[in-house]
């Protein structure tokens, strides 16, 4: 017996249950890679980190909108029931699930991107860059 065998295996029904849930939460960055390169992805990718981060290299086709200024306002251009799929700076970084949360509660369906942009140059995917808007 060793530490992976200790604890049995869940039925493969539970199994089945925890990570259909976990995929209809998640996705990650060479699904995302994969459906940016199709004419229509299905989703609007955001990148929740702040205009600085996101100038500094963000991933193609991405809109940058803070977590923070995720509101029906600064949404009202989508369509309803638009899926977003959102991501941040990696696994250190909680800013996607902070602009998840905030989708959800404004009753739109979410995806959170996993690994962040950490994940997508690991997978070795190109960032682009983008000139700061001054105020």
């Amino acid at each position: 017996m060793n530490s992976v065998t200790a604890i049995p295996a869940a039925p493969a029904a539970e199994a089945e249950a925890h990570f259909s849930k976990r995929l209809s939460l998640e996705t990650d960055c060479a699904d995302v890679s994969a459906a940016m390169a199709l004419p229509d992805p299905g989703f609007v990718l955001l990148d929740v980190r702040g205009p600085k981060a996101y100038a500094r290299g963000h991933v193609p086709g991405a809109i940058n909108l803070p977590h923070a200024a995720i509101t029906e306002e600064t949404l009202k251009g989508h369509p309803a029931g638009t899926l977003f799929v959102v991501y941040c700076a990696g696994p250190h970084c909680n800013g996607a699930d902070r602009g998840a949360l905030r989708l959800a509660r404004l009753g739109l369906p979410v995806k959170l991107m996993l690994g962040g942009v950490t994940g997508w140059i690991d997978e070795g995917f190109d960032l682009e860059t983008a000139a700061v808007a001054q105020a």
